[in-house]
């Protein structure tokens, strides 16, 4: 076949395949050129998820007759004042936005630049370009996109649902309100209410409050603050708590010098600092905004802008660890405040169905005995019925009401810990609070001089599988800097001769099989302290106060103050919260109080 020269309306839409992917590609390109024009205000409208009409209005500068006729034609731009690709600080600048959009939809642009006496407007029609022509129009740009892709029918038959294409769009207006919380935002279309997002202060203040607007309450609630620089590079933002989480990663927005992207060093970043807190199947929710010179960053990497590349990605990646690590330990005995949330809606739902809890009838009231052993002074007493068994109250404190996590007053299915504060009680799970306190104890003694074992009288031997027993030879030495000292049995077996003292009794058959199935699932890519943080974890769910001991009232309020002391105690190293705390004002509003 000979080489022939191809014509710039197929051209314009093979660029058009790279740029406009669908209608939320259409979308993002608008309303860039929008911020790129300074706009205050934007507004985007659709229809039919965008494939009928895309409307994106703003305020910004506008555009001189000239410019707009220039503005469709291909590699055309007022983003780059020269040659110079290397710093660039605009959001669009490729030059393709527009012709691209033109060459498969029906484009119509009406704008007012302030030193003009009216607008002007243009059409683009599958490539087809009309004359400016005056129009009506006040200050600033306007953009109209009809009948996407019906010049390539082809492309039609890729998009999907017009609710998954709203919802698409709606995604990229949020990524974008979140980059820029002093632009007001409206998303509205006959899919959905319409959106607003008001244009907030500036600042970390006026920044969360738009997260909050975007993300919910719950996030902001329940987020952290980011602050850290080094060398130039500055990473701000804000991160939930850890028992604050998702089941994808889709909850993480993240942005370089003001550009929404999903780049894998940054993902991988995040990852990394949550490792100590989460679960493999859980994610954080995180907004981190990376502001560094434009020449330390390369955006021209991807066709949608998507990725980037940095000149120095150790820097930066080190840089992100290192803040969120910081702001989850500074704010690690936290808990989640949709912990309280859910059980005051539990206790609702529950007390909605009108069954009472305890009944005169059925004998002494729950607060009624309560009351009648602090009277009489005794230091525990034992309430049973049907609905609550095990419920053991300790005797008032009311020193200990001053204490972050209040005082001890009962132990409920000896599992959990009730303690009341000045404003509220809390209930904590007594295994899961001690399981962070022996996690944190195992990594400061594996940091400072490493961890004292004990020699077991009775070696335990534990069998297991030829390719697990070989698994655990192969990282005997990993796990004898945990105290975990085990040698061959055999060829279906181990034994274990030593174990960590801090753990004390310990079933030791237990736990080397579940460290086989965790080093079974280990990427050797991983660095070894990332490994030896696992072998720690698993470590500690042994070494922990169990779910069903009964403690006495001193253990319990002595638990209480270790939590209050030690880093990461708001939830365990598996990423569940050690407890919830229930405001007296929602306690209140529960039985009609307030």
């Amino acid at each position: 076949m000979p080489v022939r020269q191809l014509s710039e309306t197929i051209v314009n839409r093979i660029a058009a395949g790279e740029v406009v992917e669908r209608p939320a590609s259409v979308v993002k390109e608008l309303v860039e050129n929008a911020l790129d024009a300074g706009a205050s205000r934007i507004e985007v409208h659709t229809d039919g998820g965008g494939r009928r009409l895309i409307r994106v209005a703003d305020d910004g500068e506008g555009m001189t007759r000239a410019d707009l006729a220039l503005a469709v034609e291909r590699h055309a731009t007022s983003k780059l004042a020269d040659e110079d690709l290397i710093a660039i600080s605009t959001l669009g600048f490729r030059g393709e936005a527009l012709p691209s959009i033109g060459a498969v939809a029906r484009l119509s642009i009406a704008t007012r630049y302030k030193t003009e006496p009216h607008a002007w407007s243009i059409d683009v029609d599958a490539g087809t370009k009309s004359k400016p022509k005056p129009a009506a129009l006040g200050e600033g740009t306007r953009v109209e996109v009809r009948d996407l892709f019906y010049a390539t029918p082809a492309r039609l038959k890729f998009l999907k649902l017009d609710r998954t294409e709203a919802e698409a769009v709606r995604e990229v207006v949020r990524r974008l309100a979140m980059s820029r919380p002093d632009v007001a935002f409206t998303l509205a279309g006959e899919e959905r209410a319409p959106v607003t997002f008001a244009a907030a202060l500036p600042g970390a203040t006026g920044r969360l409050t738009r997260l909050g607007d975007v993300l919910g309450a719950d996030f902001r609630a329940n987020a952290v603050a980011i602050e850290a620089a080094r060398d130039d590079v500055v990473v701000s933002g804000f991160a939930a708590l850890p028992t604050l989480t998702r089941a994808n990663a889709l909850g993480q927005y993240l942005f370089v010098n003001g550009r929404p992207v999903r780049d894998k060093l940054l993902l991988g970043a995040v990852r990394a600092a949550y490792a100590d807190y989460l679960p493999r199947d859980r994610h954080p929710l995180v907004a981190l905004f990376v502001e560094l010179p434009a020449r330390e960053v390369d955006v021209n990497v991807h066709p949608a802008k998507a990725e980037v590349r940095f000149r120095n990605p150790s820097l930066v990646r080190a840089l992100i660890i290192q803040a969120l690590k910081q702001a989850l330990a500074r704010e690690g005995t936290r808990a989640a405040t949709t912990g309280g949330t859910a059980t005051i809606a539990a206790f609702r739902q529950r007390l909605g169905g009108a069954r009472p809890l305890w009944s005169a009838s059925r004998g002494t009231g729950f607060a009624e005995a309560a009351q009648a052993a602090f009277e009489v002074g005794a230091p525990t007493a034992a309430l049973r019925s049907d609905d609550m068994e095990n419920a053991e109250i300790v005797a008032p404190m009311p020193a200990g009401l001053d204490y972050p996590l209040g005082a001890a007053r009962a132990q409920v299915h000896d599992t959990y810990i009730v303690s009341q504060t000045r404003d509220g009680l809390i209930i904590v799970d007594q295994h899961a609070a001690h399981e962070r306190i022996v996690y944190e104890k195992l990594k400061a003694a594996i940091a400072q001089s490493g961890i004292a074992r004990q020699i077991l009288l009775i070696p335990e031997v534990i069998e297991l599988d030829e390719a697990a027993v070989e698994r655990v030879l192969d990282h005997r030495h990993e796990l004898a800097r945990y105290g975990v000292v085990i040698e061959s049995f055999g060829p279906g077996a181990v034994m274990v001769r030593e174990t960590p003292a801090l753990l004390g009794e310990v079933d030791g058959i237990g736990l080397v099989r579940d460290l086989a199935e965790h080093i079974g699932e280990w990427d050797e890519t991983v660095p070894l302290e990332r490994r030896l943080m696992h072998v720690a974890a698993t470590m500690a769910c042994y070494g922990s106060v169990r779910a069903g001991r009964r403690l006495r009232p001193e253990e319990m309020n002595a638990l209480l103050r270790e939590m209050e002391v030690t880093p990461n105690s708001g939830q365990c190293n598996h990423g569940r919260p050690t407890y919830v705390e229930l405001k007296l004002t929602g306690i209140e509003r529960l039985f009609g109080r307030r």
